[in-house]
């Protein structure tokens, strides 16, 4: 059983019909009591990430993903739901995280940009692998995916799984353990973000 945490942050729809075109079923909770009983876990979002966590928290649903994510069972954040994963956030001031994955969000630094480039970044552009992992098992070491962000992921190394280039190099995709997180939409990459989507399932 898949579950998607459902706190009222993302486009939820298109999240479903991708576990839809790979064969899978995927269900929304917002009952933070049933999270255990999912064998895999989809942390959507899209927003602001005090907004995000102001709504985790109103019904106790991140000490419910927190307790996940300590079963072992795979958990995967996608957009704002992989940057709700690490510590904090300075989006709209500082902000604390779930804190399941060491490492801070920020705001892409436009003084490090060419005059060409905008915030957000948003289109289509290149994942750089980092190292092998089971989500990206039959991708190659470099492929497009969709993004829509204004702030990103720094952490260090160990963690990256993913990297991605606008203005300068930034962590795009994260694993700790069974905790993974992807910055672009998978839901909204075609065929690649469809096997990174069948892969999760395949967990």
């Amino acid at each position: 059983m898949i579950g998607i945490v459902d706190y009222k942050m993302g486009n939820l729809a298109s999240v479903i019909n991708a576990f839809v075109k790979v064969g899978a079923v995927a269900t929304l909770e917002s009952d933070p009591s049933k999270l255990n009983q999912y064998d895999k876990l989809i942390l959507p979002g899209v927003g602001a990430f005090g907004d995000a966590m102001t709504h985790l928290k109103e019904n106790g649903m991140d000490e419910a993903v927190k307790n996940f994510a300590t079963t072992g069972k795979p958990l995967l954040g996608i957009c704002l739901g992989m940057q709700l994963l690490f510590e904090s956030s300075e989006e709209f001031g500082a902000t604390q995280g779930l804190g399941l994955i060491p490492g801070k969000v920020v705001a892409f630094d436009e003084n490090r940009f060419d005059h060409t480039l905008k915030v957000p970044h948003m289109g289509w552009n290149e994942l750089f692998v980092q190292k092998e992992t089971p989500i990206f098992e039959g991708l190659p070491k470099e492929f497009y995916l969709y993004f829509v962000h204004s702030y990103h992921a720094v952490c260090d190394d160990a963690y990256a799984i993913g990297k991605t280039h606008y203005g300068y190099e930034f962590v795009s995709a994260v694993q700790n353990g069974n905790i993974y997180g992807i910055q672009p939409h998978p839901e909204k990459s075609h065929n690649n973000g469809l096997k990174i989507i069948e892969n999760f399932v395949k967990l």
